[in-house]
């Protein structure tokens, strides 16, 4: 390993990525800055384009499949830290900057305590806060880009640092500028939250209602929490050492949205086989189909074996590592599951992580 001291930065060389990422594979980046102010990033994205090297930026590593050929070029972790709550209310709610290499469940940890309500039921996501405005992430009723107010941004094509507005990120599910039409353009600084002191959390999911079906009075925010981080584990989607069914990159298909004519398409595949289609009307009324349900009644149940990979024993849409994979068997596992899905119900499923390298 070679490191090269630039100023303030240390550039180093071959450094191994699967470390850095949840799903623990793929092969080394060529160049590798780890960045913890803003000035940090512009001379690791000046470096870049002077040396003309692919640019990669890498966050909580929590939703990436890396090639086992790794990176070709400069991989720049954004570890810029903090969290401020400003003085000022806009319209009585609560503005918080967050550094986009904060610990995503930490900045969830930090609202509930300051009894700040909005995003209760993303915890337990892995990841940092940088990455979730590129996914526009969500989880059990709820999604980021209701409570992001701005995103700070490095815009490499104007070289400057830019703010941009919750209607300029065009958000949608799984989905942002940056990750679509702007994809490579912004490098994510700081994120904007509006959140709603003194909230009520939001009991919409049917595992929360579930759990919450005895309660007397409403859940606090921090009960709220709890649950979901407890739901989250029972489904092997909370990170804990030792679980075999957390080296995975989280939910690896996204649910399907689909036309009306898809929908009753299916509704035919269904029936004829004798099944019926479960009811999940938080999905519904955004014309959305559980893929998990798509995948188990495809011939892939729970704990299903591919070599060394796999799908989790506790949940359908998460593949794992059970120990030495390589990503082409992630990917081989991905294209058969995407193919029987395919065959089977009429619907193409898609990827939810970034491929890293292909």
């Amino acid at each position: 390993m070679c490191i090269l001291k630039l100023n303030p930065l240390l550039l180093e060389e071959n450094i191994s990525l699967a470390p850095l990422t949840t799903f623990r594979l793929g092969g080394p980046a060529r160049f590798f800055v780890e960045a913890k102010s803003i000035g940090d990033v512009q001379e690791a994205a000046t470096l870049a384009q002077s040396k003309n090297l692919p640019l990669f930026v890498l966050g909580g590593g929590s939703n990436l499949v890396v090639a086992d050929s790794g990176w070709p070029g400069l991989v720049l972790k954004v570890a810029i830290p903090g969290i401020e709550r400003r003085s000022a209310e806009v319209e009585g709610k609560a503005l918080f900057d967050v550094g986009a290499g904060e610990s995503w469940d930490r900045f969830v940890s930090h609202a509930v305590i300051a009894q700040c309500a909005g995003v209760e039921c993303l915890s337990g996501i892995p990841g940092s806060v940088g990455g979730t405005p590129v996914q526009n992430v969500g989880a059990y009723g709820q999604e980021v880009s209701e409570t992001i107010a701005s995103v700070q941004v490095l815009d490499l094509k104007e070289g400057r640092v830019r703010e941009l507005c919750r209607e300029t990120c065009g958000f949608s599910y799984r989905s942002s500028i940056f990750n679509t039409s702007e994809h490579g353009r912004f490098i994510i600084l700081r994120v904007t939250y509006l959140l709603v002191p003194g909230g009520e959390p939001r009991i919409r999911y049917a595992d929360l209602k579930r759990d919450f079906k005895d309660h007397k009075t409403i859940p606090t925010l921090a009960q709220t929490r709890e649950a979901v981080r407890h739901i989250r584990a029972l489904k092997g989607m909370l990170i804990v050492d030792g679980d075999p069914d957390c080296q995975s990159a989280g939910s690896f298909f996204k649910n399907p949205v689909i036309s009306p004519d898809q929908h009753q398409d299916l509704l035919n595949r269904v029936e004829a086989k004798g099944l019926t289609l479960p009811s999940y009307p938080v999905l519904e009324q955004n014309k959305k189909v559980s893929a998990a349900w798509l995948v188990e009644h495809s011939g892939f149940a729970r704990g299903y074996g591919f070599g060394h990979v796999g799908i989790s024993s506790k949940h359908a849409l998460a593949i794992v590592n059970r120990g030495g994979a390589t990503a082409a068997e992630v990917l081989a596992l991905k294209d058969h599951i995407q193919q029987r899905v395919e065959e089977i119900w009429g619907l193409r499923l898609e990827p939810e992580p970034v491929m890293v390298g292909f």
